[in-house]
């Protein structure tokens, strides 16, 4: 007996026992793209969005600096890797929850090292669930754009500037959201 009669036999002794030939191999493939199909349904519904960090040059960020309007700006520069910039930042999400729906713009401006964008600071953004702007400052040349921010500032992070119509004001030290407030609440 070749093969072929082997396979017309086997077919006949399923066709008779009620059996399609094909049956376990169709239902396998079904079984298995229904559960590829489930784990696509339960990977999309649970992936949360890429944190929404814009990366700029410093000509890119001066103008942000210097806005001509009745709101109130408070600019952060910090950094991943410093560890004093990492204990501020909930207070900076709390001063901008408060004041969201104020005359109050909080924008986070990175310092980290532009190829950290996907490995270090964008999964940071997403594990401390920063809702505030933030931004990452793509210029090596900080010699040039330190004292275009403030004439005073030594470089040391973190830093915040505290801005508005008439006023600028620029603290080279890591706040508490209490200090924050009481620097803020004043202006409006």
């Amino acid at each position: 007996m070749d093969v072929s009669q082997k396979e017309s036999q086997h077919y006949r002794q399923m066709k008779r026992a009620g059996e399609h030939p094909n049956r376990k191999y169709t239902l396998r493939h079904l079984l298995l793209s229904l559960l590829m199909q489930i784990s696509l349904w339960t990977y999309a519904e649970n992936k949360q969005p890429a944190a929404d960090v814009t990366v700029v040059s410093f000509e890119e960020l001066q103008p942000l600096l210097q806005q001509k309007n009745d709101t109130v700006y408070v600019v952060n520069f910090w950094a991943t890797w410093c560890a004093p910039c990492i204990k501020e930042i909930p207070s900076f999400e709390q001063l901008g929850e408060k004041y969201r729906d104020k005359r109050v713009k909080v924008l986070m401006v990175s310092l980290d090292i532009p190829k950290d964008l996907h490995s270090r600071l964008i999964p940071f953004v997403e594990k401390a669930n920063m809702h505030n702007k933030v931004l990452l400052l793509n210029d090596p040349n900080s010699n040039h754009w330190i004292p275009l921010v403030d004439e005073n500032w030594t470089g040391v992070i973190p830093a915040t500037l505290i801005y508005g119509n008439g006023f600028r004001h620029f603290y080279q030290q890591e706040f508490t959201f209490e200090e924050l407030d009481a620097l803020i609440y004043p202006l409006l």
